[in-house]
């Protein structure tokens, strides 16, 4: 039985209930709060394994609790999962531009939710425990700290999106492997991410700016017309 820990976060008492009986019966561990306010506190305290994260809350709403926790390197790499209302596709390509790793629209199926985490959790074991290549310490300009989340130029932390960075691991596991955007928002973002490939090169372009020495002439992680992208060794 899974004993991983889950944030619910919803100013729903109902729909918190609800959430909190069927993953515990699933074999989670399930805190709830119905405020952003407690559960940046909660999160913060303790980081859960994956966060339920409605954005609809009074004070701080869902997505400055999803910006915030994602900026913060205690909570960054922990998985959110977004409850939206119907007819806020806005905030939902909003959210996961911050951070979000899925979003379950209401009203929701139990069933499915449950589905979402496990699932979700599973892709953060497998990213999370995947070796990194032989060789490749560094990326470009900067080190690769995995196990912190964060990427160092000359010991000093630079500031990426988390998306970016999940990508960056992805394909520092996998060089020299070319690889389709359908494939990348696949393995990255998931199955279920609504966003457009272009979402990928927006994120590629974001991480060429801090690796490449030249962001216009690649050398690193470059493409491969028609096809995708691919992260190349350094020449010997």
């Amino acid at each position: 039985m899974p004993k991983e820990s889950v944030l619910a976060v919803d100013d729903d008492e109902d729909i918190l209930e609800l959430v909190r009986y069927n993953l515990t019966k699933g074999g989670y561990k399930v805190a709830c709060v119905a405020s952003g306010e407690k559960a940046l506190e909660a999160a913060r305290a303790g980081p859960p394994d994956l966060v339920i994260l409605d954005l609809m809350l009074p004070g701080v709403d869902g997505l400055e609790v999803c910006r915030l926790l994602k900026q913060d390197s205690r909570t960054s790499h922990v998985p959110i999962v977004m409850l939206t209302a119907r007819g806020e596709e806005a905030d939902v390509v909003a959210g996961l531009e911050l951070g979000a790793d899925d979003y379950v629209t209401k009203p929701f199926s139990l069933r499915e939710l449950r589905a979402r985490v496990a699932a979700l959790l599973r892709r953060t074991d497998r990213l999370a425990s995947e070796p990194l290549a032989p060789g490749l310490p560094s990326v470009g300009r900067v080190q690769v700290d995995l196990s912190g989340h964060r990427l160092l130029r000359d010991g000093q932390p630079v500031g990426v999106k988390p998306k970016a960075f999940e990508l960056l691991a992805f394909l520092l596991k996998n060089p020299g492997q070319v690889f389709t955007r359908e494939q990348l928002l696949e393995r990255v973002w998931g199955t279920d991410y609504p966003g457009e490939t272009r979402t990928v090169d927006v994120h590629v372009h974001w991480l060429r700016r801090e690796i490449e020495p030249d962001p216009a002439r690649p050398t690193t992680l470059q493409t491969v017309r028609g096809v995708g992208y691919v992260l190349r060794r350094p020449p010997a």
